[in-house]
């Protein structure tokens, strides 16, 4: 990208995409294994299906928030988009993003397109992300970017807003929140902004969401609930020219601090945009530059954060110097810090945070297909071994042999019952758990409150239901997250009894993790405490209100219990699966080593046969051992340390020749 600075966002976003592409490619290589092995139950497939397919649309999303007029859009430009020799968003005074905004690559379609889905949607239950399914809801516009005048034309249409009787923007949940009642309103002519683009960091992976501001946020729930906190870094902008207002104080609190308390590895940015208002010829460079300081300070102290984690930019003139290749302009802009310290913070963990989904998916399953595959080796040497040393031995040594399978053969007998019996210890405790987790018992207490709070007469009667409904669903997860924690401790201990008194090979089982969306829910119940206290739910009509929260609210809290539910049968159906197939395998290498032992004791020459077929087998073991380390290591590669050193994708990882 021209102009862009030292290259290292370029450069970090670029071993983003190639650690995908090393992952995606590892989990390719376990499928294609266990396809050639015969080792995959319908189960595995299914969950290395869902890896690939999150790994194939994985985005890395940087997410944009400010209040109207702090040159957010200008910084997007900026910072990405410089490359174009003009503003690719339109970002000109009074021209500002009236609707959410995602910019990315579609790989599936040929050409680039703007997607307008229009406000009107508004009067629907139905939310944003079940529009996305259906492209005919959805305005098309394409763009040529041999053209970029007429791309910039186009792309300027997310900003259109037109006048609406004040009854129509009631309806649409649009009305003014300050009490007036004029005839017309002036509201947004689309509800939500796609746009295809074909840019290199883009092309990589990365995808872009420029929000709107207070007002337009708290108008879309699913911005808080879903898009934001999906994202992988937050940039929270605030003007130099106005400092902390009370709508950027107000949008901190409500829509990103949380976000910022996170521990899970999001990265939140403040950016101080505009700092060249403060450039002062008659002033010397210290004074500006400890006027800029203080700021930055006070900005920290305002929003309650690190001073550190405050970026002092000029967009516009950071704009500027790309464009004209003015590396002092650039340098007084001060973009090449806010770049360096997005791409060296947020893209490795974010790199991190995608490894360890990976290995959630399919770690255990490989890490388990090497412990079969190694107890098999094991087997078949001790086979090899005791067949060699019986040259030359007399009968009294076979018959001893054979007596020890059979001791071996009534062994694996207990071992099948001590199965059945934990299996069916299992099943009841997953009887409870699926009981806790039910829809229809979530279904009908979201029902019930649905109807208390459509007979309410009052909003704090209105606003009681919306508490009350949130405290029972968390009292249901709670119970899940105890019944599932009792569940995954008797799992464990199955397995380690299985590995200790048994002799198994030891194996890792998959775990369940009710944890997760007990921390969603919560996280729900916090955006649903926002919601509830929000002087703006208090002024808005009851029955939008109402709908409002059940569709993106509640709606979100039920698929939170779907997905723990899913999940949940999902892990009960497969959780002794590695167990089961391993008393398979065992009762299939006892019966052929009794039926080995056998044809030898009536005939030595057996014997020979038999050595070269276990030889043969052996060294089959051997090298699915080598082919399953070799994608561990592509599942591991590249680390953290690597990628800072040079970043080298997997195509020179030394792992291709193992």
């Amino acid at each position: 990208m021209a102009g862009a600075g030292d290259g290292t966002l370029e450069r970090e976003v670029g071993a983003y995409a190639a650690s995908r592409s090393g992952l995606l490619e590892g989990v390719q290589a376990f499928q294609a294994w266990l396809e050639d092995f015969g080792e995959a139950s319908a189960e595995d497939d299914l969950r290395l299906y869902e890896t690939l397919e999150a790994l194939r649309h994985d985005r890395l999303t940087v997410a944009f928030v400010a209040e109207f007029s702090r040159g957010k859009s200008e910084l997007i430009n900026a910072i990405f988009f410089a490359g174009h020799g003009r503003r690719l968003l339109p970002s000109q005074a009074g021209r500002t993003t009236m609707c959410p905004t995602e910019i990315f690559h579609d790989a599936g379609s040929e050409r680039p397109y703007v997607r307008l889905l229009p406000i009107e949607t508004r009067r629907t239950d139905i939310p944003v992300s079940e529009y996305r399914r259906d492209p005919i809801h959805w305005v098309t516009l394409y763009l040529d970017p041999a053209d970029p005048e007429g791309m910039a034309e186009t792309i300027a249409e997310i900003v259109r807003t037109k006048h609406v009787p004040l009854a129509q923007a009631r309806e649409l949940g649009l009305a003014p929140q300050d009490g007036s009642a004029p005839e017309t309103v002036e509201i947004p002519k689309w509800r939500h902004a796609l746009i295809s683009f074909p840019h290199p960091l883009l092309e990589q992976g990365l995808a872009i969401l420029d929000t709107p501001g207070l007002n337009a946020i708290g108008a879309e729930p699913e911005l808080t609930l879903n898009a934001l906190p999906a994202a992988q870094a937050v940039l929270f902008v605030v003007g130099a020219d106005t400092g902390v207002t009370r709508s950027d104080l107000e949008m901190w609190n409500e829509h990103v601090a949380r976000l910022a308390r996170r521990s899970d590895g999001q990265g939140v940015i403040v950016v101080l945009n505009k700092i060249d208002t403060l450039w002062d010829e008659l002033r010397s460079r210290e004074e500006v530059e400890a006027a800029i300081e203080r700021q930055r300070q006070e900005v920290a102290g305002i929003l309650g954060v690190d001073p550190a984690q405050v970026f002092p930019v000029s967009a516009q003139k950071g704009l500027v110097a790309k464009v004209r290749g003015d590396e002092a302009l650039l340098a007084r802009s001060r973009l090449r810090a806010l770049e360096r310290h997005f791409a060296e913070a947020v893209l490795p963990r974010k790199r991190a945070i995608l490894r360890e989904a990976v290995h959630r998916g399919v770690g255990d399953q490989l890490d388990n297909a090497r412990s079969v595959v190694g107890g098999r080796l094991e087997q078949a040497r001790a086979q090899l071994n005791e067949l060699r040393s019986l040259s030359g031995k007399n009968v009294a040594v076979l018959e001893d042999l054979l007596k020890k399978a059979r001791a071996e053969q009534a062994a694996y007998l207990r071992h099948l019952q001590s199965y059945q019996s934990s299996k069916r210890l299992l099943q009841k405790q997953a009887r409870e758990l699926l009981a806790a987790l039910s829809l229809e018992r979530i279904d009908r207490r979201i029902h019930a409150a649905r109807v208390e709070m459509a007979k309410s007469w009052t909003t704090a009667g209105l606003k009681r239901a919306m508490r009350t409904l949130f405290e029972g669903l968390l009292e249901t997860m709670a119970e899940a997250e105890a019944r599932g924690l009792e569940t995954r401790r008797l799992v464990e201990a199955v397995f380690r009894k299985f590995h200790r008194e048994h002799g198994l090979p030891p194996l890792t089982p998959r775990l369940l993790d009710m944890g997760a969306y007990g921390a969603e829910l919560r996280r729900l119940h916090e955006e649903a405490e926002a919601f509830r206290r929000s002087p703006v739910t208090t002024m808005t009509e009851q029955s939008f209100v109402i709908r409002k929260f059940f569709v993106s609210l509640v709606a979100e809290a039920r698929n939170v219990f779907f997905r723990a539910n899913e999940e949940a049968e999902d892990w009960l159906r497969t959780a002794l699966a590695p167990l089961a197939r391993q008393l398979k395998e065992r009762k299939e290498l006892m019966e052929r080593r009794l039926d080995s032992l056998r044809r030898i004791s009536e005939s030595r020459q057996t014997v020979e046969a038999r050595v070269a077929e276990l030889e043969a087998q052996c060294e089959r073991l051997e090298r699915q051992l080598a082919e399953l380390a070799r994608i561990r290591k592509l599942l591991d590669y590249p680390g953290p340390a690597e990628l800072a050193a040079g970043g080298r994708g997997p195509a020179s990882s030394p792992a291709r020749g193992a």
